[in-house]
């Protein structure tokens, strides 16, 4: 049995979060979407325990072949960083995926 990986979520990603869904609940008034929303975020980025290279490897933007991952979740992208050697994924960003990041 492999050994599971801390998921760690950076200040930004925890800051990413709660603005998508203050946008979602307040701005759009649907907080109920929202919060199922952020639940399906959540869900993917702690099932990176288990699967920490399950996202494929980032190609453009800043990010780019430096490392880091990407996890597609509905129109999000979560970007992540493994680090094998800590057996740790640490959540850099998660960022709306049409945006130009």
């Amino acid at each position: 049995m492999e050994t599971k990986h801390a998921v760690n979520l950076l200040p930004r990603a925890y800051r990413d979060l709660d603005g998508i869904y203050e946008y979602i609940a307040e701005t759009l008034m649907e907080p109920g979407i929202a919060a199922k929303l952020v639940d399906s975020l959540e869900e993917a980025i702690f099932s990176l325990e288990s699967m920490p290279k399950r996202g494929a490897l980032r190609k453009t933007g800043v990010w780019a072949k430096k490392g880091y991952r990407q996890l597609f979740v509905g129109e999000f992208t979560v970007l992540c960083r493994v680090e094998e050697a800590k057996k740790r994924v640490l959540v850099v960003t998660i960022r709306y995926s049409k945006s130009q990041f």
